[in-house]
């Protein structure tokens, strides 16, 4: 049996804020860490019955940003979803509250644009 190991490294600021988040894996032909700006992982304790989670981002993470992050998530999750179960309606369904979530965030930014 082959194992694959991730790394995560977190730099943070005096009052523990991450400043700077970077990973590698050690199957990756990435020659250094890759950079980035926030991370969401889940692990699902099947004893318990209930997911861990590790969500980080950093300072200079922008909510336009965040809003991507959040909606690329959600439809990958739908992705991952359908592979795992094969029930295409429910994966779609998360599909749609992507869009949805997306969609608002889109127009409370016009709005909040248009009151300054």
């Amino acid at each position: 049996m082959q194992n694959s190991t991730i790394t995560i490294d977190v730099q943070l600021d005096h009052d523990k804020v991450p400043q700077q988040i970077s990973w590698r894996a050690s199957d990756s032909t990435a020659d250094a860490a890759q950079r980035a700006k926030a991370m969401m992982i889940s692990f699902w304790d099947g004893a318990d019955k209930s997911a861990l989670r590790i969500d980080l981002w950093t300072k200079d993470m922008m909510v336009d940003e965040m809003a991507d992050f959040f909606y690329q998530t959600i439809t990958t999750m739908g992705d991952t979803y359908e592979r795992a179960t094969q029930n295409k309606d429910l994966a779609q369904q998360m599909k749609n509250f992507a869009k949805d979530f997306y969609t608002k965030f889109r127009e409370s930014q016009l709005q909040t644009n248009k009151l300054v």
